[in-house]
């Protein structure tokens, strides 16, 4: 069953969050994330959506509102998919993806733009299963302030 976040949510979602940051090679910091966590669903700034198991939280994804001046219209930008490993393969990832699908639909947005690794396996054969088709008519760059 996937659901959107709450705020009674956030202890157990930053374990998730946190996790998902170990992941990423960032160092462990539960208070940090529930600070953050806490920050996006209060102020509105991010749309969470959390899968769960008898109960327990098992996932998560997360997407930031962007918009398009050439379409007119906003997209999402999913920037955080998680799922603990022990409940990989059991399509908890894809329903947290149409979940975000759901939420493109409802906000009357032209789609979901996201990025991902090029050696993350898993992802690059997801997100193609889920509809996504890889864009490569742009150079994507990054600017950094550290």
């Amino acid at each position: 069953m996937t659901r959107k976040a709450q705020l009674a949510d956030v202890q157990h979602l930053a374990e998730l969050f946190d996790h998902y940051r170990i992941f990423y090679h960032k160092d462990s910091d539960i208070p940090a994330a529930e600070k953050f966590l806490t920050e996006r669903i209060e102020n509105n700034d991010s749309e969470i959506f959390v899968a769960e198991n008898e109960g327990e939280l098992v996932g998560f994804v997360q997407l930031y509102p962007l918009f398009s001046s050439t379409r007119m219209k906003r997209y999402w930008l999913l920037n955080d998919l998680y799922v603990n490993e022990n409940y990989r393969g059991k399509g908890f990832s894809k329903q947290l993806i149409e979940a975000s699908k759901e939420l493109a639909k409802s906000t009357d947005a032209a789609g979901i733009l996201l990025e991902t690794g090029k050696s993350n396996d898993i992802g690059n054969k997801l997100y193609p299963s889920c509809g996504f088709e890889i864009y490569d008519e742009v150079n994507f760059y990054e600017w950094k302030i550290s």
